[in-house]
């Protein structure tokens, strides 16, 4: 019996075993879903007296708990930023309101409104005619930078 039929058989294995692994190695990649973008969600600003108030016109529903508010005064940050939801904190007066409010269902969603009020230890001043800009994240993504003249 010879031994020199045996490499190509051999040989023939090995590539059909590699080719039926990288196939099936392409086609788990291939599986894979891309991620979805998130819904776009539509927020509108007012800003009356020491109150911030984001109303919620549309588009897909919020977790509050996932949420993350930054608030600028005049192009300067606040001191103290609302930690959305939150009951109360530094930097604020009473308990927010909506979903902002830790009580409250953290859900989100077209309809609703969610309002804090800046204390006067907060700085800068909220007065007539400050320009307010109001950035919400979800997670790392923002969802919406709002800018308004506060009344």
């Amino acid at each position: 019996m010879s031994r020199r039929g045996s490499a190509p058989v051999v040989g023939v294995v090995l590539l059909v075993f590699v080719t039926v692994a990288l196939a099936g190695t392409v086609a788990a990649v291939g599986v894979t879903a891309p991620d979805r973008p998130a819904a776009a969600t539509a927020l509108s600003l007012r800003v009356d007296g020491d109150a911030v108030t984001l109303r919620h016109e549309g588009g897909g529903t919020l977790d509050a708990r996932d949420l993350r508010v930054v608030v600028e005064v005049n192009g300067t940050r606040l001191r103290h930023q609302p930690p959305v939801p939150f009951f109360a904190a530094e930097g604020f007066r009473g308990g927010p309101t909506g979903p902002f409010n830790a009580a409250a269902d953290p859900a989100w969603t077209a309809g609703e409104s969610a309002s804090v009020r800046l204390a006067s230890t907060n700085d800068p001043a909220l007065g007539p005619g400050a320009r307010v800009r109001v950035t919400v994240y979800a997670g790392d993504r923002r969802v919406v930078s709002l800018v308004t003249t506060a009344r």
